[in-house]
């Protein structure tokens, strides 16, 4: 969809505040082209001695009537017309916010935050000045130019109002090589931009990062060369908006000397009078916005066009797993993977090899192997968040496909390595999955998740805030509220995707102990590359590039002498050695 039709459907939507808008503009054209008509007639008999002081004073206060209502019809449709603009742009980013929240880890893989961010800023701006700068620009401007010269024409001279046209074709000409220009750079703008928005997000994302490489240096001389180049790239899309000015000058001033010298001649010859020319001058300082409204005009729509063209794909994007199902309710039953192979987007070898699993409800299954043997990709498919390829996953004997999304994430609480915290407090990042939870309710899923202490010794407790993506904690302290948080929603499918993997072996136990005590009843899939927090499991999966090698009990799997003993005999040594 091209940026013409988003914005003629917008209108259609929108048709009362537009049409408004139109006839308020409408009257302040009108009024405005009456006006120098009125001052004409108004010298005409000043000259000819034929107004009375009272009749001036009777025509002036006409004028002052007349420039006040054009006022309030100005403050009208600028009060319609920009609220229907800044509702667009509103929509805009409820459908760009839509997009990205249903598009899953695929998607994301080759595109960069910044720029996303770029999009929902700068280009959604551009298109909301499309469709109210440029819409008041265009109908404003048309509407008075089509009046004004109506008026010079047939109104006054004919042949002055032809005259004193002549140089618009070039300045027509002239507007169009310019606006070519414009598109091109301000979609090199809009780019250059997008660049510096992701490296000033990835810099601030990664600040530790930077500090402990000492790299401030080097990403401060990165940003001032991108700063740089944006500026630059900017200032040549407003160089050449600029280029219109010189334009409309050159026409109107070569209109000027036409009016003067041609309207003298009719005037010298009494074929116009005085008041007429003085109307016709006054006429052609009007024409001074309608030729600026066009340089403006097709400024703003060339931005426009350059931010959908960024922006349009992006919204037209459809989602990366298909929310196809049907199925409002799950019954929370046996839990299987059926011959499930899997390889992700440009990549060849396969991340999952006909892989067979089942659950039944209330059990705990481990899943440990070398990292890379795919224990993550089986949670990711099972929350959906890539398209089953090969193979099927099934909850109480129904392909979780025919399940709505909605509905099968609602009845999962996953804890991923590396949690997402948000910037708020530590009690509203725990009551994130149930906002009305008492405070009672998330102290105790934090003393079950081995935190409560450390939240304690936080300067204000609960309601210390985490900073943005919990940067004021350790990574410890994130994991374990991240799993306070999923213990809190009491989902019955708990997914540990090795969540313990930054806590020391003591607190690692701890947390064990009180999830053996709180997932009873709940059935549990833990991925770790620590065996310890798999010993107790139900079952426990080997995985090794991308097949099930081994699998059985912890007793059963340490007697059978394979990958997984020799690696409980090693993890057993080096703890063993940690406690000297």
């Amino acid at each position: 969809m091209s940026l013409f039709r988003l914005l003629a459907g917008f209108i259609r939507q929108h048709w009362r505040p537009y049409s408004l808008s139109a006839l308020m503009l409408l009257g302040v054209s009108i009024l405005g082209v009456l006006i120098p008509r009125r001052v004409g007639h108004i010298i005409d008999e000043l000259v000819a001695h034929r107004l009375s002081r009272a009749d001036l004073i009777a025509q002036l206060a006409v004028l002052v009537a007349m420039g006040v209502a054009i006022y309030f019809l100005r403050v009208g449709w600028r009060l319609n017309l920009f609220a229907a603009a800044y509702q667009l742009g509103a929509t805009l980013r409820t459908r760009l916010y839509r997009t990205l929240s249903e598009q899953g880890p695929g998607f994301y893989h080759g595109r960069r935050t910044g720029d996303l961010m770029a999009r929902a800023t700068n280009d959604i701006d551009a298109i909301e000045m499309a469709a109210g700068e440029a819409m008041l620009a265009g109908f404003d401007g048309s509407t008075t130019l089509i009046l004004v010269v109506a008026m010079m024409t047939a109104g006054i001279d004919w042949r002055l109002g032809l005259a004193a046209l002549l140089p618009f074709p070039f300045m027509a000409f002239g507007f169009w090589r310019i606006s070519d220009h414009i598109h091109h750079a301000w979609q090199d703008s809009l780019g250059r931009f997008s660049k510096l928005n992701n490296h000033v997000q990835e810099t601030l994302s990664g600040v530790r990062t930077v500090r402990a490489l000492g790299l401030q240096a080097r990403n401060t001389r990165e940003l001032s060369r991108l700063a740089e180049d944006a500026a630059r790239s900017s200032l040549n899309a407003q160089r050449w908006e600029a280029a219109f000015e010189p334009v409309v000058g050159l026409a109107l001033s070569s209109s000027a000397v036409i009016t003067l010298g041609y309207g003298g001649y009719l005037v010298w010859h009494h074929q116009l009078s005085i008041g007429s020319m003085t109307s016709f001058s006054m006429y052609l300082s009007q024409l001074i916005w309608p030729m600026f409204a066009a340089g403006w005009v097709l400024s703003l729509l060339k931005r426009g066009r350059a931010a959908w063209g960024r922006l349009g794909p992006l919204l037209g994007e459809t989602p990366s797993v298909l929310d196809a199902g049907t199925l409002d309710t799950i019954k929370p039953d046996a839990l299987a993977y059926r011959a499930v192979s899997f390889v992700y987007p440009g990549q060849t070898e396969p991340a999952l090899a006909d892989v067979t699993l089942s659950l039944a409800p209330g059990q705990t299954i481990g899943l440990v192997g070398p990292t890379g043997s795919g224990k993550s990709t089986l949670l990711r498919l099972l929350l959906r968040q890539y398209p089953l390829q090969q193979g099927e996953i099934v909850w109480n004997d129904i392909s979780i496909e025919e399940y709505r999304l909605q509905t099968l994430r609602g009845i999962i609480s996953w804890v991923p390595q590396e949690p997402f915290l948000f910037s708020a407090s530590v009690a509203d990042n725990i009551a994130l999955v149930k906002p009305e939870s008492s405070r009672e309710d998330v102290e105790r899923v934090a003393r079950l998740a081995a935190v409560h202490d450390d939240i304690q010794r936080l300067p204000h407790g609960y309601d210390t805030p985490v900073g943005e993506k919990g940067v004021a904690l350790s990574g410890g302290q994130r994991q374990r509220i991240a799993i306070a948080r999923a213990l809190l929603a009491d989902a019955p499918l708990l997914l540990l995707d090795d969540a313990l993997s930054a806590v020391d072996t003591h607190t690692e136990a701890q947390i064990l102990q009180h999830l053996r005590e709180a997932r009873r009843g709940r059935t549990v899939i833990i991925v770790s590359h620590r065996l310890s927090a798999v010993a107790d499991a139900d079952h426990i999966a080997v995985l090794k590039q991308g097949r099930i090698t081994e699998r059985g009990t912890h007793r059963e799997l340490v007697e059978h002498d394979g990958w997984y003993a020799s690696q409980w005999r090693y993890q057993q040594l080096e703890a063993s050695l940690d406690e000297l």
